[in-house]
């Protein structure tokens, strides 16, 4: 991945932050990402996210700077995407909601370069680094979208247009007062199955148990989708999926972490209802 700056940059120093002196009201990085790019065009609701302010360094400010406005784009709800246009081709393409500072997405793009990303976060630092990443790695399959993934799923994506979505250790909102504001909940789950293609799976992985839980709970009584699991349980995480460094400091700690891989079923038919699970429970 990589874009030619209009012109040249100042050089910094690899992991200082930039503190640039604005004027009240002018935006933190003009080309790049918004700081509420929907604004107040959609209804308020009870968020699964909460937007985190933190340091940006020198070197995911000049990504942003560099290459938002060619491989970024805003989640504002104005447009529906092209994908294929978007991305150049027409490969499958996986909606990644969270991708953190983006160590993952771009190990995963760096594997399998005939997928494409559609990477969805709202932590500015976190979309620097990936972006910056990317432009290291060379890689040309990852788009780095800001802001929420709900508007980008309902507003700006065609039916049956994703071949995957991964949602890896969302907020678990662990006080029970906060429950509902996780992210994966049946509202959701129909939400992303109109834009799933059949047979698209949705992998999900968390390392709060009682999480995971209500994860297969709800997953399993949806349905337009069905476990990849014979035994309905969690799935051993694929190999696909890096182990992250907060992974393995949770796994040192004797944190428990569970993968979910769920496949959306054709449409007008349910899990365990099909001709062939019919067939298959009568012999």
């Amino acid at each position: 991945m990589s874009a030619t700056p209009e012109a040249p940059h100042p050089a910094h120093s690899p992991g200082v932050s930039i503190r640039h002196a604005r004027a009240k009201g002018e935006p933190r990085f003009p080309d790049g990402p918004k700081a509420d790019p929907a604004g107040s065009h959609f209804e308020r609701r009870i968020r699964s996210f909460q937007p985190r302010r933190s340091r940006v360094t020198a070197g995911q400010a000049d990504a942003l700077q560099r290459l938002w406005p060619t491989w970024g784009f805003d989640v504002d709800g104005s447009r529906l995407l092209d994908l294929a246009a978007f991305f150049g081709n027409d490969h499958p393409v996986v909606l990644e909601i969270g991708f953190g500072m983006g160590e993952a997405t771009a190990t995963m793009a760096a594997a399998d370069p005939a997928t494409n990303i559609l990477a969805v976060d709202v932590h500015t630092p976190g979309q620097g680094n990936l972006l910056n990443l990317a432009d290291q790695l060379g890689l040309d399959n990852v788009r780095v979208g800001n802001g929420d993934a709900i508007i980008l799923l309902r507003e700006m994506l065609a039916p049956d247009s994703l071949d995957g979505l991964r949602v890896y250790f969302p907020d678990p909102w662990p006080k029970k007062r906060h429950h509902k504001r996780r992210l994966i909940q049946p509202e959701f789950l129909t939400l992303a199955a109109t834009r799933l293609r059949p047979g698209a799976v949705l992998h999900c992985a968390t390392d709060w148990e009682p999480y995971a839980e209500q994860m297969l709970d709800v997953l399993t009584a949806h349905p337009a989708f069905e476990n990849t699991q014979a035994d309905g349980g969690f799935a051993p995480r694929p190999g696909f999926r890096p182990l992250t460094r907060f992974e393995g400091q949770g796994l040192d700690k004797g944190h428990a972490v569970n993968d979910l891989l769920f496949r959306r079923v054709p449409h007008g038919e349910r899990a365990g209802h099909r001709p062939e699970d019919r067939a298959r429970d009568s012999v």
